[in-house]
C-alpha cells in the first residue's frame, strides 16, 4: 500500500496531467469534428443553402478559438456529468468521464501497487501475445465506448453543460431514443468498424512489425544492440501509418458525435430534437466554436463517412492534426 506522501504525489500528478491534457484533447476533437464544406449545400427540401460556419485551419487556431469564445470552461468540456433514465431504472452512463476514468486508475494504483514498486520499478503489463493483445484491446474499447461517445459529444456540443444538473446534460447529449435504449449507441453506423480497424492496424501491423524488426525493444536489451538501419525502417513505416490511422481517427470522432434516432426520417429527427431546444443555454455568447453537420443527413457507415467527407470537405479534412497521430505512431516504438 502506498504511503501518504506517495498518494499526494500521485494525486498531484493526476491533477497536473488532467489540467494539461483535457484542453489539448478537446481541441483535437473539435478540430476534427468541425464541419467545413467546400461548396454550396442542399437542404432537405432541395434548396441551395450556403455554409456559414467557422473555418479553422490548424489545431492551435482551434485551441485559441475555444478560449476566445467559451473561455476556460470551454477548454475543460468533457469533465461534465451525464446520467440517463432507461425505463423504470436509473442508470449511470458516464459521470465526469475523463475525471472518473483517471480516478479509477489512480485508486487502483493506490490500493494494489506496493510502495517498492511505485518507488523503484515501472509497472509493465504482462505479455499476452499479438492475438491476446488484440482481443484485450477490443474488449477495452467496447467497455469504454459509451464514455468515448459522451466525452466527444460533451466537447463538441454548442450548449452549456452544468456540473450539478446531470439530467439536463443528459437531455443535451443523448436523444430520447438513446436514453430509452442505451445499447443503441453501439449500433452507431460505422463506429465499431472504425474503432476495430484502428486497433487491428496498430496491434497486428505496427506492433508485429516492431517485434520483427526491433526485437531488442521488446526485451529491453539496450540501445547499443539496435541497428540504425532497422530503426529507420520502422520509423518510415510508422510515418506511413499516419496515412491510414489519421482518417480512422477523424471518422471515429464524426461518427461518435452523430446522434441516433428512432429512424432516419426527417420527422423523427425533428420530433426527437425538440426536447432540448427550449432548455439548453449556449456556451458561446455570439457564435459557436465549430460547425456541426446536420443529423438529417447522417453518415450511414465507415465507407460512406469517408466518401462524404472527401466529397463535401475535401480529402484534407481526413488528415486534420495528422502530425499528432504521427507522433503517436513514432512513440509507439518505445511503448
Amino acid at each position: 500500500m502506498l504511503g501518504l506522501l506517495d498518494m499526494i504525489v500521485l494525486t498531484a500528478s493526476l491533477a497536473i496531467s488532467l489540467a494539461i491534457m483535457v484542453p489539448l484533447v478537446g481541441a483535437i476533437v473539435r478540430f476534427r469534428a468541425n464541419y467545413n464544406p467546400k461548396g454550396l449545400q442542399l437542404d432537405p427540401e432541395g434548396d441551395v443553402q450556403p455554409h456559414t460556419g467557422p473555418v479553422i485551419s490548424s489545431f492551435f487556431a482551434m485551441l485559441k478559438r475555444v478560449y476566445d469564445i467559451e473561455g476556460w470552461p470551454g477548454l475543460y468540456k468533457g469533465l461534465s456529468a451525464c446520467t440517463f433514465r432507461s425505463g423504470r431504472y436509473d442508470l449511470t452512463l458516464c459521470i465526469v468521464p475523463t475525471l472518473i476514468s483517471s480516478l479509477i486508475i489512480t485508486l487502483f494504483l493506490i490500493v494494489f501497487l506496493d510502495d517498492s514498486s511505485f518507488r523503484h520499478r515501472a509497472y509493465t503489463a504482462p505479455s499476452a501475445g499479438i492475438l491476446g493483445t488484440l482481443f484485450y484491446s477490443i474488449f477495452a474499447m467496447l467497455v469504454s465506448l459509451p464514455q468515448t461517445i459522451i466525452t466527444d459529444r460533451a466537447i463538441t456540443t454548442p450548449h452549456k453543460l452544468t456540473w450539478f444538473n446531470a439530467a439536463h446534460s443528459c437531455r443535451i447529449l443523448l436523444t430520447p431514443t438513446e436514453r430509452r435504449r442505451p445499447w443503441i449507441i453501439y449500433l452507431t453506423p460505422g463506429l465499431l468498424a472504425a474503432q476495430v480497424a484502428h486497433i487491428s492496424y496498430v496491434v497486428l501491423i505496427l506492433r508485429s512489425v516492431r517485434r520483427l524488426i526491433l526485437p531488442e525493444l521488446a526485451t529491453q536489451s539496450g540501445w547499443h544492440d539496435i541497428s540504425p538501419l532497422r530503426l529507420s525502417v520502422f520509423f518510415v513505416l510508422a510515418l506511413a501509418s499516419t496515412a491510414v490511422l489519421t482518417p480512422l481517427e477523424v471518422i471515429s470522432i464524426r461518427l461518435a458525435i452523430q446522434r441516433n434516432y428512432a429512424s432516419a426520417e426527417y420527422n423523427s429527427v425533428s420530433q426527437e430534437g425538440g426536447d432540448t431546444e427550449d432548455v439548453a443555454e449556449y456556451a458561446g455568447a455570439n457564435e459557436d466554436v465549430i460547425g456541426l453537420r446536420s443529423d438529417r443527413a447522417p453518415y450511414t457507415g465507415l465507407i460512406d463517412c469517408a466518401k462524404t467527407i472527401v466529397e463535401e470537405e475535401g480529402w484534407t479534412a481526413l488528415y486534420r492534426a495528422w502530425w499528432l497521430t504521427m507522433l503517436g505512431c513514432v512513440s509507439g516504438a518505445f511503448s
